[in-house]
């Protein structure tokens, strides 16, 4: 094997979890999310005599991948993508499940997808800047560096996106009863 291969696939390919779940949060759609990863995979490989050695990986591959959304969705924008819903066949939406405790895993599918479906309705810059934090525990400073902004604007957008989370998770939170709704 070559150096360049063993050096990609020593210091990039551990980052393929993480890439996959920020894809996914930025297309909401698997398949995307697995063409997203595909696409920046490729552009980093090709461009790894560029990577610095030893330096921070994760935030160079999350750069690219950030770059080529942005591309995609603004292909997207220019050439909109037509489906004939006629052409579509029906699928069945139902399958066996077998599991110890149903109704534990159905709770915990709700929450999830509750709040999974709160963040995909964020802003995409406020989206992308929550993901980057919280579900990924990345540092401003790695944050300001990947969406090529300024600290302070990482901040300020983590704080809105925040806002924004809580205030279309409340009624949720209520109803399950996770806290007390104020007074009407």
């Amino acid at each position: 094997m070559d150096e360049k291969r063993v050096s990609f696939e020593r210091e990039a390919l551990v980052h393929l979890d993480v890439l996959y779940r920020v894809a996914l949060r930025l297309t909401s759609n698997p398949s995307d999310a697995d063409d997203l990863v595909q696409e920046t995979m490729l552009k980093a490989y090709r461009a790894w005599d560029q990577y610095e050695k030893g330096t921070n990986a994760k935030a160079w591959l999350l750069t690219i991948l950030r770059h080529a959304f942005i591309n995609e969705y603004r292909r997207k924008i220019r050439h909109p993508e037509s489906v004939d819903l006629d052409a579509i066949e029906p699928y069945a939406v139902f399958s066996e499940v077998q599991d110890e405790d149903p109704q534990g895993a159905f709770f915990d599918r709700i929450v999830d997808d509750e709040v999974l479906r709160a963040i995909d309705q964020l802003p995409e810059a406020f989206r992308e800047t929550l993901v980057l934090s919280d579900v990924e525990g990345m540092s401003y400073q790695e944050i300001a560096g990947i969406l090529q902004v300024p600290v302070g604007t990482v901040k300020s957008r983590l704080f809105r996106a925040r806002q924004l989370l809580q205030a279309k998770l409340y009624d949720y939170a209520v109803e399950m009863g996770y806290i007390k709704g104020s007074p009407a």
